[in-house]
C-alpha cells in the first residue's frame, strides 16, 4: 500500500481546530495523522516523502452548487472536464446541480450520473435532485426513492420554487428523509424584466434592475416555512443585507436554516459590469458595495455557513450578445480558491475560518465523507502556496467553457498538488 508524507507543512484543519506546523501522513486512500502529532509517529518506511517548505495543507474544498451541462450540454461542460477543473482549483467534491437535460428527477438520471463520475471523474461527484419534476415547479419528485438511489441534496437549481405548498411538502418530506431543501430564491414577478442590480449604476448603464427584495421576498416565506416544519432549509446563494439579517433572524429563531454565498458576490460588485461586460451577467446579479461588505461580515458572525463558486458553464453563443440577451452565469471552480483567498490576504476573514466555509461546513452540511483531514477520513487535500502570483489566463482554463468573471485578474494562492482518495488528481 502506497504511503505518501507531506513533510514541513503548514497543517489547517477546521474541523479539528488545527492550525500548525506539522505533517501529512497518506497510507493509501486514507489519512493516518495530519500535524504537528503526525511529526511524532515516524515516517513509514519507503515512504514518497513530500518536502512542503511550509507550504499549507488543507483539505479537500467541497463546492457545494456546481452547474454541469452533461446530460444534454455536453459541449458547454462534461463531467469529465469539470472535474479536472475541479482538480485544479483544489476541489475534491462538488454537488451537481440538477439542471441538465433531461433534468436530474429520477432514480435513473441519479444513477447515470453516478455511473458517469465513477467512469470518467477524477474527484468526488455528488448529485442533487430536483424538488419538482422538470423543475417546473409543480409536482414533488420521489425524495425517498431519489434519496436512497443518492441524491444528497434536494433543489430546483436555478428555479425559484413558485408554491408555497409545494415548498412546504418539500421540506416535511426532506426532514423525513434527512435531507436539505437548498433553494435559490427569486421572485419572478419582480425580477423578469431585470439584468442587473437595482439602483444608480443600472440606470447610467441603461439597464433595467432586480430590486434585493425580489431575492428577500420569497427567502422570507422560505424561512417560515422552515420554522413551520422544522425541516433542514439552506438558502442557497444569498446576496443582499436585507437576506443575511433575514437568515440571522431565523437561525436566532431555532429555525434549522443555514445560507450559502457565491465567491462572485464576496469577490466584485456591480460596478465591476463596466461596460456590459456579459461575464458579469449572473444570478443573483452582481449588487452593491455594502452588500458585498454586507456578505463578508455575514461570513465572520456565522450568518453565512458555506461559499460556493456556483460553476455555471456559458458557451460563447450565449454569451457574445447584448448584455440583457447573455446567458446569466459564471465559471468558477478552478478560481474559487485563489479569489476566497483575497479575503485573507487583505485581513477580512481568517483562514481558518475561509477554510471551514469550503470544506468542513459544506462537508457536514450535506453528509459528505470530505472536508477534514481527521485520521481515518479519504484522503481528499490540497497543497497550496498561499502567496505565490499568478494572472487568470483563458489559455489556461480546463473548464470546456472560458467564461470567467477573473479573466486577467491577479491572483495571490496557486493550488502545487490536489489529492483525492489518496491518488494525486493535479500537480501543478
Amino acid at each position: 500500500m502506497s504511503v505518501t508524507v507531506f513533510n514541513r507543512a503548514r497543517v489547517v484543519d477546521p474541523s479539528r481546530g488545527i492550525d500548525e506546523s506539522g505533517a501529512v501522513i497518506v497510507q493509501g486512500a486514507k489519512i493516518v495523522a495530519a500535524g504537528a502529532d503526525a511529526l511524532n509517529q515516524g515516517f513509514p518506511e519507503g515512504a514518497a516523502v513530500v518536502d512542503c517548505q511550509g507550504k499549507t495543507v488543507l483539505p479537500g474544498l467541497v463546492d457545494a452548487r456546481v452547474y454541469i451541462g452533461e446530460p444534454g450540454a455536453e459541449h458547454r461542460e462534461t463531467i469529465r472536464s469539470a472535474s479536472e477543473a475541479a482538480a485544479a482549483g483544489g476541489v475534491t467534491s462538488i454537488v451537481m446541480m440538477p439542471d441538465t437535460d433531461p433534468v436530474i428527477d429520477d432514480i435513473a438520471l441519479v444513477e447515470h450520473v453516478l455511473r458517469a463520475a465513477r467512469d470518467t471523474a477524477s474527484v468526488n461527484v455528488y448529485p442533487a435532485a430536483a424538488i419538482s419534476r422538470g423543475l417546473e415547479g409543480a409536482e414533488m419528485t420521489e425524495f425517498g426513492l431519489l434519496r436512497e438511489a443518492g441524491a444528497v441534496a434536494f433543489t430546483d437549481g436555478r428555479h425559484t420554487v413558485a408554491s408555497s405548498a409545494l415548498m412546504r411538502r418539500a421540506l416535511t418530506y426532506a426532514r423525513d428523509f434527512g435531507a436539505v431543501i437548498a433553494h435559490e430564491t427569486q421572485d419572478a414577478g419582480l425580477s423578469a424584466a431585470g439584468v442587473m442590480n437595482e439602483g444608480l449604476f443600472a440606470s447610467w448603464l441603461g439597464l433595467s434592475g432586480i430590486p434585493r427584495e425580489a431575492e428577500a421576498i420569497p427567502l422570507e416565506r422560505d424561512l417560515m416555512l422552515a420554522r413551520l416544519t422544522r425541516g433542514a432549509y439552506h438558502a442557497a446563494k444569498i446576496s443582499t443585507a436585507m437576506s443575511a439579517a433575514a437568515v440571522s433572524r431565523a437561525k436566532s429563531d431555532g429555525a434549522n436554516v443555514t445560507a450559502g454565498v457565491s465567491i462572485n458576490n464576496l469577490s466584485l460588485n456591480e460596478n465591476d459590469i463596466g461596460e456590459y461586460r456579459t461575464f458579469f451577467r449572473l444570478s443573483p446579479p452582481l449588487r452593491a458595495e455594502e452588500d458585498r461588505l454586507a456578505m463578508i461580515e455575514a461570513l465572520k458572525d456565522g450568518t453565512i455557513d458555506i461559499i460556493v463558486s456556483s460553476h455555471d458553464p456559458q458557451d460563447v453563443d450565449t454569451k457574445r450578445l447584448p448584455f440583457a440577451d447573455a446567458a446569466e452565469g459564471a465559471i468558477g471552480l478552478e478560481t474559487l480558491l485563489a479569489a476566497a483567498l483575497r479575503l485573507h490576504h487583505n485581513g477580512d476573514v481568517p483562514l481558518p475560518r475561509l477554510v471551514e466555509l469550503l470544506s468542513a461546513a459544506p462537508a457536514k452540511l450535506f453528509g459528505l465523507p470530505g472536508g477534514t483531514l481527521r485520521p481515518g477520513a479519504p484522503a481528499d487535500l490540497v497543497l497550496v502556496d498561499l502567496d505565490e502570483p499568478w494572472v487568470v489566463q483563458e489559455a489556461a482554463i480546463r473548464s470546456l467553457s472560458k467564461n470567467t468573471c477573473f479573466e486577467g485578474a491577479r491572483m495571490q494562492g496557486r493550488v502545487l498538488q490536489t489529492m483525492v482518495a489518496g491518488r494525486t488528481v493535479f500537480s501543478a
